[in-house]
């Protein structure tokens, strides 16, 4: 994925992931551990003390304290983590889908922020917020110094309370102020627009709201489209970093009339959790291409992986990102405090696991960089992380792929692609699947 550290005023986003949530406090009772763990501790406290008393400077305690339990849980693996009671709480915003804000999409530049766009609808954009504005000035303090998450926190805030933003905008010759009210800002989980006969639906992340989304986008596609002409729906996962697991299979259940379309597995190999899917296809059995390159990543793939093994989609892209595994949310005490902790895998309905892998796509179509992207490295995969856990179907190749989809639909050749198959102007033996051919595991 091209990363340029682009946050919803929510916080920084979620990252590739499939989550479930433990509610409650607590969860298991670990075994207890032997003599030598406790020597080890007893060290490990020996240390604590002298850094504490001893530094050349008197050290946070609790950042000592933070840094060593993420310490611990990131030499597991890339994705286990503690989240103290900040990162906690804007985890629980970005998985809810709505917060208190302006609604603009922004990234930093040359020591500003710069708008990336408005959200539709939003205070930012009733105010005259535009794509490219640069912020230096929030409330009078200066941007510069600032990283891009203190902006953030500075601009999000209570509803119904004002914030003055001052903008630099290209052709303007003074800067701009502006006063700006939060609002709730509801952040659309699924995108949808008809292309001529073909429905198109653009799933960003998998939040609380994803399947309500996606049911109202299919709907409002229903009724711009008479059934007879519409020739089937491209359902776009490219540069979706996960979520919920939940919300993956409801998704999936959505095109899917029977059958398994997700298992998990802990790490006593009696743990195996199945999903299946209900009765009902949603989209009638209209034909269904899926999008994927190295941006799709965890629950996308659960998606993706499911409708490929039960020849309901066709898949068509590069290969994605490879993570394979399930993070469960676990919470700390009473100060909000998080723990995010790998406790399973899961895999296809075929009992494939693509930890380390990724999806194949059944048409590879590789999308051009532009110019000033070409020589970069702007492929993203999990075999390329430090530590990951190595997947039982892993080979040298690893994951992942290049992850850029063009800005302006005229330039996507994979979407151009994925539209000619379902309009019939290209044939391929993958198009469209034959469902007695399914891959299951038996």
């Amino acid at each position: 994925m091209i990363r340029k550290l682009s946050l919803l005023l929510a916080g920084a986003l979620m990252g590739a992931s499939a989550m479930s949530v433990v509610y409650g406090a607590g969860g298991t009772t670990a075994n207890a551990a032997g003599s030598e763990t406790y020597r080890q501790l007893a060290i490990f406290g020996d240390i604590f003390e002298r850094v504490r008393a001893q530094y050349v400077t008197p050290p946070e305690e609790k950042k000592l304290v933070e840094s060593a339990i993420n310490g611990m849980l990131t030499s597991l693996d890339p994705h286990s983590s503690y989240l103290n009671p900040e990162a906690a709480q804007d985890m629980r915003v970005q998985t809810r889908g709505e917060f208190g804000g302006l609604g603009i999409e922004v990234t930093m530049e040359s020591e500003l922020v710069k708008v990336i766009a408005p959200i539709e609808g939003t205070p930012a954009e009733r105010a005259g917020v535009l794509a490219g504005d640069l912020i230096s000035e929030i409330d009078g303090t200066e941007v510069r110094g600032m990283s891009l998450s203190d902006a953030v926190d500075k601009m999000r805030g209570a509803v119904d309370t004002a914030i003055e933003l001052t903008i630099l905008r290209e052709g303007a010759t003074e800067p701009i102020k502006l006063s700006i009210v939060r609002d709730i800002i509801k952040v659309r989980a699924v995108r949808h627009r008809v292309e001529e006969n073909v429905g198109y639906l653009k799933i960003n992340s998998f939040t609380e709201k994803t399947f309500d989304d996606l049911q109202a986008a299919i709907e409002d596609i229903k009724s711009q489209v008479p059934a007879e002409d519409l020739r089937g729906y491209v359902l776009d996962l490219r540069l979706n970093p996960g979520g919920l697991l939940d919300q993956a299979v409801s998704v999936t259940d959505t095109f899917l009339d029977r059958g398994e379309i997700v298992s998990t597995r802990g790490r006593d190999p009696k743990n195996i959790t199945r999903f299946d899917s209900r009765p009902g296809d949603e989209i009638d059995g209209k034909p269904l291409v899926i999008l994927i390159n190295g941006g799709s990543a965890s629950a996308s793939e659960i998606v993706a992986g499911a409708l490929q093994d039960h020849r309901r989609a066709t898949v068509l892209g590069t290969q994605s990102f490879g993570k394979g595994s399930v993070q469960t949310i676990i919470p700390l005490a009473e100060n909000g405090a998080l723990l995010r902790l790998t406790t399973a895998l899961y895999y296809t309905p075929a009992g494939t696991s693509i930890q380390g892998k990724g999806i194949t796509p059944d048409i590879k179509v590789e999308q051009p960089l532009p110019e000033e992207l070409q020589g970069r490295d702007v492929s993203r995969g999990e075999s390329d992380l430090k530590g990951h856990i190595k997947g039982t179907e892993e080979d040298e190749t690893g994951s992942g792929s290049v992850a850029y989809v063009p800005p302006d639909p005229k330039d996507d050749i994979q979407l151009g692609y994925a539209l000619d198959l379902l309009r019939g102007v290209k044939t391929d033996p993958a198009f469209p699947p034959d469902p007695d051919q399914a891959v299951l595991n038996q």
